[in-house]
């Protein structure tokens, strides 16, 4: 998601001497995406996708889009005035030392970023900082890296800001940030307590790592007050924008783009030389629109009587699982967005708890393949560039074992609390 950085380049090359043109090389997923969005606007012109439905469902992502572009701004900006490196390092700093409480840590840190600034900040800016963490405090990297994978996913429950299924979800369902977060707190309690023991005892447990203790680094401080103005400037925007979120109900995009004014704003008078094009995350925006203009298409042309078949219209216990269980199937075998909106495309509108199943599946469910998510792609493409090896075979039967029993214990607490 990061605006033109080709993936086979370390996010840090973005304060080094790299050409230009290197940054803006399209990738092959930058190429997939621009084809998606091509294939889309095919289907409009050819009719297969009526133009008042493309139209009313342009209509339905704008506000959406606007939340997407100006939360990418604004976490990517509070990334260079090293506000996350500021963070991360405090929190090793606090564990003195000893991994349980490193690992505590860690959790929330990652689960606060998820759930406030959405699941895109966690993988894109917070991945790259977490494994840099890993030389100084001499930490083996790979227990951080599934903190934020898994965590990217697993923790973007809670609010509607969290993911942007949920964004589409609280639209279809008319739930604002408050409504929301009282009906998915409990579903969202037990997927986080699910991930913390599936860290555990897969990844942070004495068996699974050389050492008893890590070294504490040394603070991150600003070096100059031009500096320390651009840290509190951005980390400032940032808290306005989390307390804004109960309060502004659906126009969560234009407390989005006022707070990443702020910091667009702080830039361009201390550091102007930071504001480039290429903070701009063109690449989701293409593929968010290209998503909502070729899968309406597959619905017309079969893909709905396929997904009733899995999903079904049980308002019960039944179909909530059912839907739940095809969401987790459905992300692992394409992605989760594409596997939401084809599924929420054939739940019925009263049914409010096979609806709220389903996006629990594909928010936890990808975390088994590689490509199961946005979210899962960039941080094992950040693993890549930082020479971590994830065992893929470990990684699947681990992903696997996480998704069935965290989507059943969050669906459960869905029904109870419901």
């Amino acid at each position: 998601m990061m605006a033109c950085v080709p993936e086979k380049v370390d996010p840090s090359a973005r304060e080094s001497n790299i050409e230009p043109s290197t940054r803006w090389r399209l990738s092959t997923l930058d190429m997939v995406r621009l084809g998606l969005l091509a294939a889309g606007l095919l289907c409009v012109l050819t009719g297969l996708l009526p133009r008042e439905e493309a139209a009313d469902n342009m209509r339905r992502i704008g506000p959406l889009l606007l939340f997407l572009g100006s939360v990418i701004v604004l976490a990517e900006l509070t990334r260079q005035a090293k506000v996350f490196d500021v963070i991360a390092h405090r929190i090793a700093i606090l564990g003195r030392g000893y991994y349980p409480a490193l690992f505590g840590l860690c959790v929330l840190f990652a689960s606060a970023t998820t759930i406030l600034l959405n699941l895109d900040t966690t993988a894109v800016l917070l991945t790259p900082v977490m494994l840099a963490l890993a030389v100084p405090a001499r930490i083996p990297p790979l227990p951080l890296a599934m903190t934020t994978l898994w965590l990217a996913n697993t923790a973007s429950l809670l609010l509607p800001v969290s993911n942007l299924t949920n964004l589409l979800a609280a639209n279809r369902v008319a739930l604002d940030a408050t409504d929301f977060a009282a009906r998915m707190w409990a579903p969202q309690l037990v997927s986080i307590a699910a991930t913390m023991l599936g860290l555990w005892l897969w990844y942070w447990r004495r068996g699974r790592r050389d050492t008893d203790r890590y070294v504490p680094p040394e603070p991150v401080r600003p070096e100059n007050s031009q500096q320390r103005t651009l840290l509190y400037t951005t980390a400032g925007a940032c808290l306005l924008f989390i307390l804004a979120i109960p309060f502004v109900g659906d126009r969560i995009g234009i407390a989005a783009a006022l707070a990443a004014a702020v910091a667009v704003t702080a830039f361009a008078i201390f550091d102007p030389s930071s504001l480039r094009l290429s903070l701009i995350p063109w690449q989701l925006l293409v593929f968010v629109v290209g998503l909502f203009l070729v899968v309406p298409t597959l619905s017309r042309l079969g893909l709905s009587d396929v997904m009733h078949w899995l999903i079904g219209d049980d308002a019960g216990v039944t179909g909530a699982y059912q839907a739940a269980g095809a969401g987790v199937a459905l992300s692992n075998v394409a992605n989760n967005l594409p596997a939401y909106t084809a599924g929420e495309a054939v739940v019925p509108s009263e049914n409010r708890n096979q609806l709220l199943a389903l996006l629990i599946g594909t928010n936890i469910g990808p975390i088994i393949t590689p490509w199961a998510s946005l979210a899962t792609l960039l941080c094992l493409e950040f693993c890549r560039t930082h020479d971590v090896r994830v065992p893929m075979g470990r990684f699947v039967l681990t992903g696997l074992g996480l998704a069935v029993v965290a989507t059943t214990g969050a669906v459960a607490a869905l029904l109870v609390t419901g």
